[in-house]
């Protein structure tokens, strides 16, 4: 592959991320979140499944842990989140969405099927998946995180 080859297809993908983040973001707006940022579903991503501590989420993030415990002062206060003893070391804290950031994962996933939608109707349903598929093998496990 010649370079600008390679660097047209680092500006594309780069470009679809940024815009599908965007589009996210403005789906989470119009449905009523309007007090977060971006950077506040790449934390919700963290913290869906089972919840994190700090430290987890920083290392998702790509952010000290300074930064991390900020924005879970801030989620917190808000009503995304709340902190629980962690059921396995009696030192941290567990950082688990509640029914507010729960309802907030739910407005980002409707979003994201949205944006995804408006791309199988361009490019067709067989190559949407070919392209999600094909992604997974050059990123299988992200990380996925904010470019700050």
């Amino acid at each position: 592959m010649q370079n600008s080859d390679a660097m047209a297809l680092s500006a594309a993908l780069l470009a679809a991320a940024g815009d599908l983040t965007q589009r996210i973001h403005d789906g989470v707006t119009a449905r009523g979140f309007t007090d977060l940022r971006p950077a506040h579903g790449f934390a919700f991503a963290r913290l869906a499944p089972d919840g994190a501590t700090v430290t987890d989420l920083a290392v998702h993030l790509g952010v000290t842990k300074q930064a991390a415990s900020q924005l879970v002062d801030e989620i917190v206060r808000k009503g995304y989140a709340e902190r629980r003893p962690h059921p396995e070391d009696a030192r941290a804290r567990l950082i688990v969405l509640t029914g507010r950031g729960w309802a907030c994962t739910r407005a980002a996933e409707e979003a994201a099927a949205e944006v995804v939608g408006g791309w199988a109707e361009l490019l067709g349903e067989g190559e949407v998946h070919a392209l999600r598929e094909r992604l997974a093998r050059i990123a299988p496990y992200g990380p996925i995180r904010p470019a700050w």
